[in-house]
């Protein structure tokens, strides 16, 4: 069994496997510009973030019902509590859906659908996060968070996403004190592609209280001090960062650097389907091209807990499990 974890970082629609990809296009009767699972699959390879999310983007034209959303989170939570997931915090983004015609009330209905079946059958507790489109205008944002009011039971957080460079979080600033007010928790993605100021600007001005990627804080040590006195964690996500180029190769990963640095790091898979792993995968694929001992995973894996939005017994509960796990031998 793989050792008890959180997930935090993961957009739901990066779950989308090419096999469910056909599966949903054939219900929709909607036709791919590929001929196969196989010829998909081999487009998943990219050269930067934007390439990613060009198809990203593009393979969600399959989402069209609550049956889709709600068998796209299902298929997910399936794999991440064979993957020792006792906790998922899941992204998605409802301006990828409403700019096509999918109302929010469809997409946040099935997802929920979703996550409360998995509570019962799979005992894995969740959240949504609600996702801005950082590369649309700060203006569409307000307006996606004002249609999602009537969903908000459903949601817990608000976060920002997309493509980084160009596109600070300073942008988001009204949106982010609008979430605030209403209740929502605040996540963001910075220092991924853009610089370590985007993960101050995501501090300062959004109020984030948990940084997505961060990797590049490591540019300024003033920040990482700032990052470990005020232990704001980090949702790192290796196996993207390989795929999309923010370093070369998994034995390069910073990883221990913030680790050295009193950082509260996670691990997580970001978009599974299209990087090759999920989170135990990730965790895995660390531990092995970086050396990493037992004890480190699993300060890794109670960070994933200290780093959720957890009432504190069930946060209690989990890091017990985490404390009582006992790693196979080698």
């Amino acid at each position: 069994m793989a050792i008890p974890k959180a997930e935090l970082h993961l957009h739901i629609e990066g779950t989308l496997e090419p096999e469910l990809a056909f599966e949903l296009a054939e219900r929709n009767g909607i036709e791919l510009p590929f001929d196969s699972v196989e010829e998909l699959r081999r487009a998943y390879s990219f050269t930067d973030l934007q390439s990613f999310l060009d198809l990203y983007y593009a393979l969600m034209s399959v989402l069209r019902t609550e049956q889709d959303f709600a068998d796209l989170a299902a298929a997910y939570l399936e794999r991440a509590a064979a993957q020792g997931v006792r906790h998922a915090e899941i992204f998605f983004d409802p301006q990828a859906h409403t700019s096509r015609g999918v109302a929010i009330g469809t997409v946040v209905t099935g997802l929920a659908r979703a996550l409360e079946d998995a509570e019962r059958s799979l005992g894995i507790s969740s959240r949504l996060i609600l996702c801005f489109l950082r590369d649309r205008p700060a203006e569409e944002a307000m307006e996606t968070l004002e249609s999602a009011r009537p969903h908000l039971h459903a949601i817990t957080g608000v976060g920002l996403d997309s493509a980084e460079i160009g596109n600070p979080p300073e942008k988001f600033r009204e949106v982010f004190a609008a979430a605030r007010a209403a209740g929502l928790r605040r996540v963001a993605h910075a220092g991924e592609e853009g610089p370590a100021d985007y993960v101050r600007q995501a501090l300062d001005v959004l109020g984030a209280e948990r940084i997505d990627h961060g990797v590049r804080c490591l540019e300024d040590p003033e920040l990482v001090e700032r990052l470990r006195r005020e232990a704001v964690p980090l949702t790192v996500c290796p196996f993207s960062n390989v795929r999309l180029r923010v370093v070369e190769r998994l034995e390069e990963h910073p990883l221990p650097k913030l680790i050295g640095a009193g950082l509260v790091v996670t691990v997580n898979s970001d978009d599974p389907a299209y990087f090759g792993g999920y989170v135990e995968d990730n965790l895995d694929g660390v531990r092995r091209a970086l050396g990493l001992d037992p004890e480190t995973v699993r300060e890794l894996a109670r960070n994933s807990f200290r780093a959720a939005f957890l009432d504190e017994e069930r946060r209690a509960e989990l890091i017990a499990e985490v404390d009582a796990y006992r790693f196979p031998a080698e």
